[in-house]
């Protein structure tokens, strides 16, 4: 169960050859053809609600997101079940309480958002500060797994081969974002969100079929298979080694359903809609789409510790991330004939391309943030065509640094860099988002102290958790400087965000408040219900 045969390798590395070629061919077709920012940042809004719902699909689930809460189901069973349930409760919080109103306020980037109240350029360069730092760690994460599932599918072990991978696909994700901007990395997600579920669909009902369509019955076996008996299926297993297994469970969803909401590069969707009436219903879609794969990657995690083995998936991978392969492979059967070696070729080439696709939406969002919010706001105003060429150079700024820090960062756990991730989303993401968007007489301060306060929180916290020190499966397994009684930041850098805020606010003084009111409720009917749409 570790590696394919020859002829399996030589089809998967056809196949990842052959959908590189072709999704690099779709961002050269779809890019922009002239000058037109628009174009570039929203591609004109000229998605349907259903497509556009299947990209906002696609960039919320990432192959970190597929991956690592695949191996939380097959190592830890009910708390990763409710993990993945947090994913999908986290988009429908944004579906039901920011979509509409992140539309109506935003046009290109979250720095616009934030700055349409507030306009300052001190608040466009925190908004692409943060955006890059709550981005950058997930981006790491994606990399490097390229890496890690290249060498697992194909059988190599050699490092400068992984590390090859890593630096040939980050160049290919740097060219999707530079060249197709928005409309071609939709256009990529579109294919990954299709390939990744459909194949997960089939996956899903071979599993299901092994047990004759019984849940119960897989969950059973799953419980024997993971060593850990009925535990296996009630809260707690994975937090059980801390002194507050409790606390820390509810700390880690306040950071998904928070976090995950609010990254910049699921946000910026928003901003393709062309009316709110394709905002509701491309959520609509991409709600039910996340529903789907949360079905999906947790018969799939529950399937591979019922027919491999909690123990063989740990001894492969610590975190479990090979969890979503192994469940697939143990669905095809022995993978000695042609048909299963092509079904399990589809499920990781799926995955192969979720890789791709995810980095391409983050460094465009990444990219469109550090040329909009930095550049474009200088003194000195920037010609159309300028500023798109800054944002195909800003991919490159981003990337490259990825790339680097990827291959530094590969051979360690990675799961603190996605936690940290969801951490700066929830704590300073949300708070400043919520505050901007409902709050009379929030100032600019205020926000400032939100980006600023919420980011430093998380940064100075996160060292400290078990996730990077202290226990065997830490980022630094040998180094113990964990003082943090838990593995997320959430409950203290969620509460600290929105404090911050508050304090900021205050401090600004009753004669700013009194004027952010008056400004909020001048534009409160355009940003809540639409009723003027103005852009830029």
């Amino acid at each position: 169960m570790t590696g394919f045969d020859d002829n399996a390798q030589a089809m998967a590395l056809v196949a990842f050859t052959a959908i590189a070629t072709v999704t690099l061919l779709l961002c050269v077709m779809t890019g922009p053809d002239r000058d037109d920012l628009d174009e570039f940042y929203t591609g004109y809004g000229s998605l349907s609600p259903m497509r556009n719902g299947l990209a906002i699909a696609g960039d919320y689930i990432s192959a970190a997101t597929v991956l690592g809460t695949g191996g939380v189901i097959a190592l830890f069973g009910y708390d990763g079940v409710v993990l993945a349930l947090s994913t999908a409760l986290s988009l429908l919080l944004l579906m039901f309480l920011m979509a509409e109103p992140l539309r109506n306020a935003g046009r290109f980037t979250m720095g616009d958002v934030l700055s349409r109240r507030t306009p300052a350029r001190s608040v466009r360069v925190a908004a692409c500060v943060v955006t890059i730092a709550a981005l950058l760690p997930m981006m790491l994460v994606q990399l490097a797994g390229t890496g890690q599932l290249l060498s697992f599918l194909l059988g190599f072990t050699s490092e400068s081969v992984q590390t090859g991978c890593i630096v040939g696909v980050g160049a290919l994700m740097i060219s999707y974002a530079a060249i197709g901007g928005m409309k071609g990395t939709a256009l990529i997600q579109i294919l990954k969100i299709v390939m990744l579920l459909g194949s997960g669909a089939v996956v899903t009902v071979l599993l299901l079929s092994r047990f004759d369509w019984n849940p119960g019955a897989l969950f059973d076996a799953a419980a024997r298979g993971s060593g850990a008996g009925p535990a296996f299926l009630h809260p707690g297993l994975e937090y059980a080694a801390g002194p507050h297994p409790g606390l820390d469970m509810v700390s880690s969803q306040l950071a998904v359903v928070l976090g995950g909401a609010c990254l910049p590069h699921v946000t910026m969707r928003m901003y393709t809609a062309s009316s709110a009436r394709q905002v509701r219903r491309s959520m609509s879609w991409a709600v039910s789409l996340v529903a789907l794969f949360v079905l999906v990657v947790t018969v799939v995690g529950l399937g591979a510790t019922a027919l491999v083995g909690r123990e063989t998936i740990a001894h492969l991978d610590a975190a479990g991330n090979t969890a979503y392969l192994l469940g697939s492979r143990a669905a095809f059967g022995t993978g000695v004939t042609m048909v299963e070696t092509l079904l399990f070729t589809t499920v990781s080439t799926a995955l192969f391309l979720t890789l791709l696709a995810s980095v391409a939406g983050m460094i465009l969002a990444c990219a469109n943030s550090l040329a909009h919010d930095v550049f474009a706001t200088r003194p000195r105003e920037l010609t159309p065509r300028r500023e798109m060429t800054l944002a195909r150079l800003s991919a490159l700024a981003v990337g490259v640094p990825a790339i680097l820090l990827a291959t530094l960062v590969q051979h360690r756990s990675l799961q603190p860099l996605a936690t940290m991730s969801f951490c700066l989303g929830a704590s300073a993401l949300c708070p400043a988002l919520v505050y901007s968007l409902f709050w009379r007489r929030f100032t600019r301060t205020g926000l400032l102290w939100t980006l600023i306060g919420g980011t430093v929180t998380v940064l100075v916290l996160m060292p400290g958790t078990s996730l990077v020190s202290g226990t065997p499966v830490a980022a630094f397994p040998d180094a113990d400087f964990n003082w943090f009684p838990f593995t997320t930041t959430g409950l203290v850098s969620i509460p600290a965000g929105f404090a911050f805020g508050w304090l900021g606010t205050v401090a600004s003084g009753r004669g700013k408040t009194d004027e952010q009111r008056r400004r909020y409720e001048a534009m409160e009917a355009e940003l809540l219900a639409g009723a003027v749409r103005r852009r830029g």
